[in-house]
Protein backbone atom coordinates (compact mmCIF):
# COMPACT_ATOMS: atom_id res chain seq x y z
CA UNK A 1 0.00 0.00 0.00
CA UNK A 2 2.67 2.57 1.25
CA UNK A 3 4.32 2.03 -2.11
CA UNK A 4 1.15 2.41 -4.18
CA UNK A 5 0.70 5.76 -2.23
CA UNK A 6 4.66 6.74 -3.11
CA UNK A 7 4.31 5.79 -6.78
CA UNK A 8 1.14 7.92 -6.72
CA UNK A 9 2.66 10.66 -5.34
CA UNK A 10 5.58 10.59 -7.39
CA UNK A 11 3.12 10.69 -10.37
CA UNK A 12 1.55 13.91 -9.18
CA UNK A 13 5.08 15.62 -8.28
CA UNK A 14 6.00 14.54 -12.08
CA UNK A 15 2.71 15.45 -13.49
CA UNK A 16 3.00 19.30 -11.34
CA UNK A 17 6.78 19.53 -12.71
CA UNK A 18 5.79 19.04 -16.36
CA UNK A 19 3.25 21.42 -16.24
CA UNK A 20 5.21 23.96 -14.47
CA UNK A 21 7.72 23.33 -16.92
CA UNK A 22 5.66 23.38 -20.15
CA UNK A 23 3.78 26.95 -18.56
CA UNK A 24 7.17 28.64 -18.50
CA UNK A 25 7.99 27.53 -21.80
CA UNK A 26 4.86 28.97 -22.93
CA UNK A 27 5.52 31.83 -21.09
CA UNK A 28 8.87 32.66 -22.83
CA UNK A 29 8.04 30.68 -26.23
CA UNK A 30 4.14 31.09 -26.13
CA UNK A 31 4.50 34.21 -28.45
CA UNK A 32 6.76 32.78 -31.30
CA UNK A 33 4.28 30.17 -31.02
CA UNK A 34 1.63 32.19 -32.04
CA UNK A 35 2.98 34.19 -34.57
CA UNK A 36 4.90 31.70 -36.55
CA UNK A 37 1.42 29.94 -37.04
CA UNK A 38 -0.30 33.25 -38.14
CA UNK A 39 2.72 33.81 -40.08
CA UNK A 40 2.25 30.01 -41.84
CA UNK A 41 -1.63 30.82 -41.88
CA UNK A 42 -1.04 34.24 -43.94
CA UNK A 43 1.71 32.50 -46.03
CA UNK A 44 -0.71 29.61 -46.82
CA UNK A 45 -3.67 32.73 -47.82
CA UNK A 46 -1.02 34.82 -49.43
CA UNK A 47 0.50 32.03 -51.75
CA UNK A 48 -3.11 31.16 -52.93
CA UNK A 49 -4.09 34.02 -53.92
CA UNK A 50 -0.87 35.00 -55.33
CA UNK A 51 -1.63 31.53 -57.47
CA UNK A 52 -5.10 32.90 -57.83
CA UNK A 53 -3.80 35.83 -59.20
CA UNK A 54 -0.99 34.79 -61.71
CA UNK A 55 -3.32 32.04 -63.47
CA UNK A 56 -5.87 35.27 -63.77
CA UNK A 57 -3.08 37.38 -65.46
CA UNK A 58 -1.65 34.71 -67.52
CA UNK A 59 -5.60 33.77 -68.88
CA UNK A 60 -5.92 37.74 -69.72
CA UNK A 61 -2.51 38.06 -71.17
CA UNK A 62 -3.40 34.73 -73.32
CA UNK A 63 -6.96 36.29 -74.17
CA UNK A 64 -5.30 39.16 -75.37
CA UNK A 65 -2.50 37.74 -77.45
CA UNK A 66 -4.97 35.39 -79.37
CA UNK A 67 -7.40 38.32 -80.30
CA UNK A 68 -4.18 40.04 -81.75
CA UNK A 69 -3.36 37.51 -83.98
CA UNK A 70 -7.47 37.42 -84.90
CA UNK A 71 -6.90 41.00 -85.57
CA UNK A 72 -3.75 40.18 -87.65
CA UNK A 73 -6.24 37.06 -89.21
CA UNK A 74 -8.53 39.19 -90.34
CA UNK A 75 -6.65 41.89 -91.84
CA UNK A 76 -6.42 44.24 -89.67
CA UNK A 77 -3.00 44.58 -89.26
CA UNK A 78 -2.24 47.71 -88.31
CA UNK A 79 -4.82 47.71 -84.49
CA UNK A 80 -2.87 43.80 -84.55
CA UNK A 81 0.15 45.60 -84.50
CA UNK A 82 -0.95 48.28 -81.78
CA UNK A 83 -2.47 45.47 -79.28
CA UNK A 84 0.47 43.49 -79.81
CA UNK A 85 2.96 46.35 -78.84
CA UNK A 86 0.90 46.97 -76.06
CA UNK A 87 0.64 43.28 -74.64
CA UNK A 88 4.82 44.00 -75.38
CA UNK A 89 4.76 46.46 -72.86
CA UNK A 90 2.74 45.28 -69.96
CA UNK A 91 2.60 41.16 -70.16
CA UNK A 92 4.72 38.68 -68.20
CA UNK A 93 8.34 37.87 -70.02
CA UNK A 94 6.84 34.62 -71.77
CA UNK A 95 3.60 36.38 -73.45
CA UNK A 96 5.67 39.71 -74.63
CA UNK A 97 8.53 38.14 -75.99
CA UNK A 98 6.05 36.47 -78.67
CA UNK A 99 4.28 39.61 -78.81
CA UNK A 100 7.59 41.00 -79.74
CA UNK A 101 7.84 38.30 -82.37
CA UNK A 102 4.71 38.79 -83.85
CA UNK A 103 4.90 42.38 -83.64
CA UNK A 104 7.94 42.25 -85.72
CA UNK A 105 6.18 39.84 -88.51
CA UNK A 106 3.16 41.97 -88.48
CA UNK A 107 5.62 44.99 -89.34
CA UNK A 108 7.05 43.15 -92.19
CA UNK A 109 3.45 42.26 -93.54
CA UNK A 110 2.48 46.08 -93.58
CA UNK A 111 5.76 46.94 -95.39
CA UNK A 112 7.89 48.30 -93.01
CA UNK A 113 10.58 45.75 -93.85
CA UNK A 114 13.33 48.13 -91.66
CA UNK A 115 11.24 48.19 -88.64
CA UNK A 116 10.65 44.29 -88.73
CA UNK A 117 14.86 44.03 -89.24
CA UNK A 118 15.27 46.58 -86.68
CA UNK A 119 12.77 44.71 -83.91
CA UNK A 120 14.44 41.15 -84.63
CA UNK A 121 17.51 43.08 -83.96
CA UNK A 122 16.66 44.12 -80.95
CA UNK A 123 15.18 40.31 -79.91
CA UNK A 124 17.95 38.66 -80.42
CA UNK A 125 20.22 41.60 -78.24
CA UNK A 126 18.09 41.38 -75.19
CA UNK A 127 19.71 38.96 -72.89
CA UNK A 128 16.08 38.69 -70.72
CA UNK A 129 15.18 36.72 -73.87
CA UNK A 130 15.58 32.88 -74.25
CA UNK A 131 18.54 32.16 -76.06
CA UNK A 132 16.83 29.62 -78.27
CA UNK A 133 14.81 32.94 -79.04
CA UNK A 134 17.53 35.17 -79.40
CA UNK A 135 18.73 32.33 -81.91
CA UNK A 136 15.61 32.52 -83.72
CA UNK A 137 15.61 36.53 -84.12
CA UNK A 138 18.53 35.98 -85.83
CA UNK A 139 17.50 33.77 -88.66
CA UNK A 140 14.57 35.90 -89.18
CA UNK A 141 15.97 39.00 -89.36
CA UNK A 142 18.92 37.18 -91.62
CA UNK A 143 15.89 36.02 -93.59
CA UNK A 144 14.95 39.58 -94.40
CA UNK A 145 18.19 40.89 -95.40
CA UNK A 146 18.78 38.30 -97.40
CA UNK A 147 18.82 40.52 -100.63
CA UNK A 148 20.73 43.78 -99.01
CA UNK A 149 22.71 42.87 -95.91
CA UNK A 150 26.64 42.51 -96.74
CA UNK A 151 27.25 38.66 -97.51
CA UNK A 152 30.02 38.39 -95.13
CA UNK A 153 28.62 40.43 -92.21
CA UNK A 154 25.37 38.42 -92.38
CA UNK A 155 27.84 35.06 -92.98
CA UNK A 156 29.84 35.97 -89.36
CA UNK A 157 26.41 36.79 -87.91
CA UNK A 158 24.64 33.34 -88.76
CA UNK A 159 28.30 31.02 -87.96
CA UNK A 160 27.50 30.54 -84.64
CA UNK A 161 24.12 28.67 -85.30
CA UNK A 162 25.44 26.69 -87.71
CA UNK A 163 27.40 23.96 -85.46
CA UNK A 164 26.33 20.92 -85.14
CA UNK A 165 23.35 20.47 -82.25
CA UNK A 166 22.62 23.69 -82.60
CA UNK A 167 18.35 24.06 -82.86
CA UNK A 168 18.77 26.69 -86.06
CA UNK A 169 21.39 24.76 -87.45
CA UNK A 170 20.54 23.64 -90.72
CA UNK A 171 18.06 26.84 -91.52
CA UNK A 172 21.27 28.88 -90.63
CA UNK A 173 23.62 26.88 -93.10
CA UNK A 174 20.52 27.48 -95.62
CA UNK A 175 20.68 31.04 -95.78
CA UNK A 176 24.89 31.02 -95.68
CA UNK A 177 24.67 28.86 -98.70
CA UNK A 178 22.43 31.53 -100.52
CA UNK A 179 24.53 34.19 -99.23
CA UNK A 180 28.04 32.36 -100.75
CA UNK A 181 25.52 32.51 -104.01
CA UNK A 182 24.98 35.95 -103.37
CA UNK A 183 28.86 36.38 -102.94
CA UNK A 184 29.76 34.51 -106.18
CA UNK A 185 31.07 32.04 -104.70
CA UNK A 186 29.46 29.18 -106.14
CA UNK A 187 31.80 26.71 -104.66
CA UNK A 188 31.27 27.46 -101.12
CA UNK A 189 27.02 27.52 -101.92
CA UNK A 190 27.35 23.76 -103.52
CA UNK A 191 29.45 22.54 -100.34
CA UNK A 192 26.85 23.47 -98.03
CA UNK A 193 23.71 22.44 -100.47
CA UNK A 194 25.64 18.72 -101.18
CA UNK A 195 26.08 18.74 -96.91
CA UNK A 196 22.40 19.41 -96.45
CA UNK A 197 20.89 17.00 -99.49
CA UNK A 198 23.29 14.20 -98.14
CA UNK A 199 22.38 14.75 -94.50
CA UNK A 200 19.62 12.37 -93.32
CA UNK A 201 19.00 15.30 -89.92
CA UNK A 202 18.03 17.66 -92.48
CA UNK A 203 14.80 18.97 -92.70
CA UNK A 204 13.01 17.57 -95.74
CA UNK A 205 12.14 21.18 -96.59
CA UNK A 206 15.90 22.07 -96.56
CA UNK A 207 16.68 18.80 -98.49
CA UNK A 208 14.63 19.49 -101.33
CA UNK A 209 15.46 23.32 -102.22
CA UNK A 210 19.28 22.00 -101.48
CA UNK A 211 18.92 19.42 -103.78
CA UNK A 212 16.92 22.12 -106.37
CA UNK A 213 19.87 24.66 -105.77
CA UNK A 214 22.35 21.88 -106.78
CA UNK A 215 20.74 21.78 -109.98
CA UNK A 216 20.79 24.84 -110.62
CA UNK A 217 24.30 25.50 -109.58
CA UNK A 218 25.28 22.46 -111.55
Amino acid sequence: MADQVHDSLLREIDDELRHEKYAKLWKKYGNYVIAFAVLLVVGVAGYQGWRSWDLKTRTEQSDRFLAALDLRADGDLEAARKALADLAGDAGKGYATLARFQEAAVLESLGDREGAIAAYGTLSRDGSVPESFRQMAIVLGALLELDTADPAQLTDRLAPLTAAGNPWRFTALEITALLAVRASNVEKAREIFTQLSGDAQTPQGIRSRASEMLAILG
